[in-house]
């Protein structure tokens, strides 16, 4: 692993050698790097012709070489042979603020070779000079031109890091060291220090940086303004890692970090592509891990399609599909952009892969069940994935019919097509707001839900099953993004509610429990993942601006903060969420994965009423909308149409106000031992 390492980043210095190389010979011509050239050569000429006379006067009572016409002709000779041989050598072609141990070794070469001269010189023309000369010469030389070349590779140093930003390397390890070479090759950064937890590494230096002790790290934060930390563990496990995050939280200080090992190790990444903390570790939980056999059971040379193939979820899903390598794999989305952009992505991974299954890119409505029949039995499809769905909860509120029609319809459409044309396996993507839904999204998911498990209660040879999750960190709506767009704009960051509260899990592991369902699932099984307790958003917006670098009003004396501000509840969203209906669950062949034993309702009756729904979304009505949902959905008894564009226009919409649910089993996110409360 480190041998694969070391040759990435050998790579690197050989691309960067080229580059400098390129930049010298491109520029060489303008008249600053023609000065520079110049000035350069004229000093390196002027240490040999000083080295010259002070190592043939040493050692010999004589006046100062050269005494003659002859020494003078050897000198100037000799002077004209070292300007051949430095520039012949390559002397000039490495930037000197970019010079490393290569340059060295050409100095050397160069300094030995006219060392030579001056001594085969000397004997052939018998000249007055001491034996020794020709080797107090090579030494003069070699520390007087290299010493010209540290002058000015400190002085370039030294200005750069007036405009740079002072910055903590946590981790001496390989990765740290490499990093330190990536950034001494910039001007944006000075790293000041290393911090490692390895007692043996305490009270040393490395390539000129101290190592310091990790609960020094505060202290030198505030002593030396570090203005970052970046982290270069990427072998560490999530665990440790998370401890790490942990202990930086109360520093101000913008944490940062270097990509994890195995992204390293598949060459993914590069050490010296720094970036925000994981997701994962914003989270504050170990992920939960893959069964790879249970993945590849309804993947691994099948015809899978995935539906809503361009958002958040599906893209996901197609990525990691790919890895199973499925026979073909097809995706469907009515979003032309959204199509295009998933399958160039997937394309070039194809190319880098060595992929050789075909991904084929099909525009349609899920609504459409004439055109999903046709096209799975065109293709023979064996796996549908049913990602596609309108799921951000305020936009529903504004359009209810459509975003009901949708949800229910598309469903409906895409799994009674699959039912008709064989497929083998069909998973519903859903939510957790589809339990004891408060507004209109969740409650056409779990609507969306009884249909799947309706027609599972039917002899089929179709499998049909739901896998319900929380929020995803890092899609598109989630706060994560938002969050760190506010940060960069300098706040304030703007929070619902101070105890509104989401479960959480990464994109990925959203994915891969979306997966691994399809292989588990008997017949109308709705699946739920172990998160573990929900999480304040409140406690993630001050883990998230603390961890860049920020203050929050009312921590120390610091111009540097932000505020976070509470907007109040969007339309249709509730404090918390939950992801079981009733207490009844049982086990799966999965540790983390749960299935949970849920009512139904029989499928002829909800098959009218289905009817019924999709009629009231054609007709706009609003009304026949939210009873249809009263009456099958749990939970969604007390919500009224307050926010549609529509019914508002005409003037339709009640005015009833909205109540809000409490909840105790909410997790807390460590943010500070001093934080303050935040103001409301």
């Amino acid at each position: 692993m480190v041998k694969h390492l070391q040759q990435r980043l050998n790579q690197s210095r050989s691309h960067a050698g080229r580059s400098a190389a390129a930049t010298w010979s491109g520029e060489r011509g303008s008249p600053s790097r023609g000065l520079r050239f110049a000035v350069l050569l004229l000093t390196d000429l002027s240490v040999v012709c000083l080295a010259l006379m002070v190592s043939s006067s040493l050692g010999h009572d004589r006046t100062l070489f050269p005494a003659n016409l002859l020494e003078l002709l050897v000198l100037l000779g000799i002077i004209a042979f070292a300007a051949t041989v430095f520039v012949g050598r390559g002397l000039y072609r490495s930037l000197i603020r970019h010079m490393g141990p290569h340059a060295v070794w050409d100095l050397v070469g160069a300094v030995t070779i006219v060392a030579l001269s001056f001594a085969i010189a000397s004997f052939y023309w018998q000249l007055d000079v001491a034996p020794s000369a020709p080797g107090i010469f090579w030494l003069l030389l070699f520390f007087g031109a290299g010493g010209v070349r540290l002058v000015t590779r400190a002085y370039y140093q030294a200005s750069a890091e007036r405009g740079s930003r002072r910055l903590v390397i946590y981790g001496a390890g390989e990765s740290g060291r490499q990093l330190l070479h990536a950034l001494n090759h910039g001007s944006h950064y000075e790293v000041y220090a290393f911090v490692d937890d390895d007692i043996a590494l305490r009270n040393t230096v490395i390539n000129g940086r101290p190592v310091y002790p990790s609960d020094e790290l505060e202290a030198l934060v505030k002593a030396q303004g570090i203005a970052q930390v970046l982290l270069a563990v990427p072998s560490a496990s999530a665990e440790r890692r998370r401890e790490i995050i942990n202990s930086l939280v109360g520093i101000p200080v913008h944490v940062r970090t270097v990509p994890k090992i195995s992204e390293l190790v598949a060459g993914r990444a590069s050490v010296n592509q720094i970036q925000d903390v994981d997701l994962d570790d914003l989270l504050g939980r170990d992920p939960v891990p893959p069964h790879p056999e249970l993945i590849d059971s309804c993947l691994h040379d099948k015809v899978v399609m995935v539906t809503g193939a361009g958002g958040s979820i599906g893209s996901e899903l197609c990525r990691q599909i790919m890895a199973s390598a499925p026979r073909e794999l097809i995706l469907f989305d009515i979003s032309e952009f959204a199509l295009y952009s998933i399958e160039q992505e997937l394309r070039a991974l194809c190319q880098q892969q060595d992929y050789r299954f075909p991904v084929v890119t099909l525009l349609g409505s899920v609504r459409d069940e004439r055109r999903l029949e046709s096209l799975y039995k065109t293709f023979k499809v064996q796996t549908v994935y049913h990602a596609a769905a309108y799921k951000h909860v305020p936009l529903v509120e504004y359009n209810v019919a459509e975003g009901v029609a949708n949800n229910v319809d598309g469903t409906w459409s895409a799994a009674l097509a699959a039912e008709r044309a064989g497929v083998e396996t069909f998973v519903l993507v859903s939510t957790d707001k589809a339990v004891r839904p408060a507004n209109i999204m969740g409650a056409s998911k779990r609507y969306a839900e009884l249909i799947v498990q309706g027609l599972a209660q039917r002899d089929t040879p179709t499998r049909f099953c739901i896998v319900r999750f929380g929020n995803v960190l890092g899609s598109s709506g989630s706060v994560v993004p938002l969050f760190r767009e506010q940060i960069e704009s300098g706040g304030p960051v703007t929070v619902t509610h101070p105890d509104v509260s989401r479960y959480f899990m990464s994109i990925t592991e959203a994915a891969q429990l979306v997966l691994q369902t399809g292989a588990m699932g008997t017949g109308g099984d709705v699946f739920v993942l172990d998160m573990g307790e929900p999480v304040r958003i409140v406690d993630l917006a001050r883990r998230m601006i603390r961890l860049s670098g920020y203050e929050l009003e009312g921590d120390a004396m610091s111009s540097e903060h932000i505020d976070i501000e509470f907007i109040g509840l969007r339309p249709g969203e509730k404090l918390h969420e939950e992801l079981l209906l009733g207490t009844s669950v049982a086990g799966t062949g999965h540790p983390m994965i749960l299935r949970a034993e849920e009512d139904s309702v029989d499928f002829d009756v909800l098959e009218l009423a289905t009817a019924e729904l999709i009629e009231a979304c054609a007709d706009l009505d609003c009304d026949g909308i939210t009873k249809i949902l009263r009456d099958y959905v749990s939970g969604f008894e007390a919500h009224e149409i307050r926010h549609d564009f529509v019914w508002l226009k005409q003037g339709r919409v009640g005015k009833r106000a909205r109540q809000v649910a409490q909840a105790e089993n909410v997790s807390v996110l460590p943010v500070s031992t001093s934080q303050s409360a935040p103001k409301s």
